[in-house]
């Protein structure tokens, strides 16, 4: 029997998890000697009030939808994918390589090509961890995590030593041909009288982004293989009774997860960039984790908890810059939203359970 209704379960549990963590925040921030309501004043300014901020806030948005899908994907077909970070980072190598080598007239047509390359990168990096977990019973854990260090190693080499342009110093491609460069939110609506993202990364593939979300809600409601990824998630017993096979869906839950980890390069690579560079992941591989948990595995809830970690990312930097507040608090928060959606989850659950429990018996 349920305690809570499932709105309070989506809505109540992580935004009073926040507020927690918001809290906890404050006290280090006065820890500190800086004045907590000021510090959130500037990072709500920054991220949110100029256009510029929101464009810096959607690029990082954009990341962490990627990840944050791809962690899910595997969430509903009870796998914990953590090797989102490498996935994106092959990913960024199959766009690289679809950018510099095959001469694309426009950039609608490259960023198809890209599409594809960065998923069936990423969804190669995934094949094996999730061969072995469906065939050898290998855990997804220990060898995404793995796979996230050789995706490191392999990428620095192919950087270093096959694409780094003759004479350059830095482990990077060579800047993309202008055919594939992707339009900006600054060259879709900034006009001569009204300069809306001035010099903001945000670009057309937050789009994209979007329409991962409904693409990934259509896929796990209303399709057959959404259906048997969540049976099997549900009850692995149930599912290979009823005919689903194990290691087809975890092969194909981690394929899609590993395809949607990829896609994030995109935005990185060929849309802020416009080169591969060694780190342009910056962690988001990571991220995807919270942000999966916090949305509670529901494209809607990505979307907004994907929303919430670019503002944080986006305000933590104007921290950085107007005050002497450490760009690493931003980290502690995170972890903060972290530990208290996700290891603490049952700190806010249960009072809020024999609330409603209590409320239920009262109304009765």
């Amino acid at each position: 029997m349920t305690r809570m209704p499932a709105w309070a379960d989506a809505v109540l549990v992580p935004l009073f998890s926040i507020i927690l963590a918001a809290l906890i925040s404050a006290l280090v921030i006065l820890a500190i000697g800086e004045d907590p309501v000021a510090a959130f004043t500037l990072m709500v300014d920054g991220a949110l009030m100029r256009s510029s901020g929101w464009g810096y806030t959607l690029y990082y948005t954009t990341n962490f939808i990627f990840t944050g899908l791809a962690v899910a994907i595997a969430f509903h077909a009870r796998l914990f994918n953590i090797g989102g970070e490498g996935q994106a980072m092959l990913g960024g190598l199959g766009v690289a390589l679809a950018c510099l080598f095959i001469p694309w007239p426009h950039w609608t047509l490259a960023l198809v090509g890209a599409t594809v390359a960065a998923a069936l990168f990423g969804a190669a990096w995934a094949l094996i961890p999730a061969y072995l977990q469906a065939k050898r019973g290998s855990h997804i854990v220990i060898t995404t995590i793995m796979f996230n260090f050789i995706a490191a190693a392999v990428l620095n080499y192919v950087l270093v030593n096959l694409l780094r342009p003759t004479g350059a110093m830095d482990p990077a491609t060579a800047n993309f041909p202008a055919p594939t460069h992707l339009p900006t939110f600054q060259d879709m609506f900034a006009t001569a009288g009204n300069p809306l993202f001035r010099g903001s990364p945000a670009n057309v593939t937050f789009f994209l982004a979007v329409a991962a979300c409904i693409g990934f809600w259509f896929l796990i409601w209303r399709t057959r293989l959404g259906y048997e990824i969540r049976a099997f998630g549900h009850s692995e017993t149930a599912a290979k009774y009823a005919g689903i096979s194990p290691v087809r869906i975890i092969v194909v839950a981690m394929l899609i997860s590993g395809g949607l980890a990829g896609l994030m390069a995109l935005n990185t690579t060929m849309g802020e960039a416009e080169r591969l560079v060694l780190n342009a992941t910056e962690g988001a591989g990571f991220i995807g984790i919270a942000v999966a948990l916090m949305g509670r595995s529901h494209p809607l809830g990505i979307f907004l908890a994907a929303l919430l970690f670019g503002f944080l990312y986006q305000g933590g930097a104007e921290l950085a810059l107007w005050t002497s507040i450490p760009r690493e608090l931003i980290t502690v928060i995170q972890a903060l939203v972290i530990l208290f959606t996700g290891a603490l989850d049952n700190m806010v659950r249960m009072p809020l359970e024999k609330l409603f429990l209590l409320f239920g018996k009262e109304a009765r």
